[in-house]
């Protein structure tokens, strides 16, 4: 055997040696992350969502927010109409004032006839009449407070303004549109926190618990990994609540591994990492099942 046929020889064994250890190592991997982790990349970012609707009627007089604009608790985000609104209030205030001033009166009155009446100076009748104008006048300035009340909230609800610290994630309002009650002007997404729902296979639901370490991967955000855990298994898998939820009853069965929702609380967020995981990113989820 030549120099040359014992160098190819020595080169291939070489090669087999170093593809053999390659193998050996990944066939490790893998069987130690089977071992020790359940995994799935069928996971979304979740975040307090909601669609914010008029709760009063009148046009649209002023949007002060864009798409994408973040924004602080308790402030203005869209405004309707609200002189019909101010002109009921202050109707509502100057009537309760008034009859206030009526209540008042009758009840100085009404303590005046009564110390008269045990003097015996008046007669009970007079005294009844007397308590019963004091107690029907109270029960109007009741009914008076609660109808300027409601005046008072219709007025406020002329305002819709931020639930909570977040950003304007769709936005309908238009000037001058005419908005109804339950008619939706913004779409919103909180800031206070980020959670995950991963869904498993059926087939490894045994092995996860509420309570075990997670590690998440977010394909947006590349060679960053946030730590969390499992909070909650649902009772029922994904197809059960769907629109059309599967009849296996049909005779036509295929069966299908079904997937159950987890939720994944997030730990740790900054102010920034809640900026960057926006609700609806994809998400690898890795739970640490021992």
């Amino acid at each position: 055997m030549t120099t040359t046929e014992k160098s190819a020889m020595s080169t291939k064994k070489k090669g087999l040696i170093i593809g053999g250890s390659i193998f050996g190592l990944m066939a490790v991997y893998f069987i130690y992350d089977y071992i020790f982790y359940v995994s799935t990349d069928n996971a979304q970012i979740q975040a307090d969502t909601l669609i914010m609707t008029a709760r009063v009627t009148g046009y649209v007089s002023k949007v002060l927010v864009e798409e994408g604009q973040k924004v602080k608790a308790g402030e203005t985000l869209v405004e309707i109409d609200a002189k019909d609104y101010q002109s009921k209030s202050n109707q509502a205030e100057n009537e309760e004032a008034s009859l206030g001033a009526r209540v008042k009166d009758a009840e100085i009155n009404y303590h005046r006839i009564e110390a008269l009446y045990h003097e015996g100076a008046v007669s009970q009748q007079s005294r009844d009449s007397a308590l019963a104008n004091f107690q029907e006048l109270s029960r109007r300035q009741k009914a008076l407070q609660a109808n300027s009340e409601v005046s008072k909230n219709g007025l406020n609800d002329t305002q819709l303004r931020a639930p909570a610290d977040g950003a304007i994630a769709k936005k309908s309002a238009e000037v001058g549109m005419l908005a109804n009650p339950g008619t939706p002007l913004l779409g919103f997404v909180s800031n206070d926190s980020r959670w995950i729902i991963a869904n498993f296979k059926e087939t490894d639901l045994g092995r996860i618990k509420v309570g075990q370490s997670v590690s998440v991967e977010v394909d947006a955000i590349p060679g960053r990994e946030f730590k969390g855990k499992v909070q909650a298994i649902n009772p029922a898998t994904g197809a059960t609540f769907s629109l059309l939820p599967p009849d296996n009853a049909t005779g036509n069965f295929t069966k299908v591994v079904q997937r159950v929702p987890t939720r994944i609380n997030l730990e740790t967020l900054s102010k920034d990492d809640i900026d960057l995981l926006r609700s609806g990113l994809s998400a690898i989820v890795k739970v640490r099942v021992r």
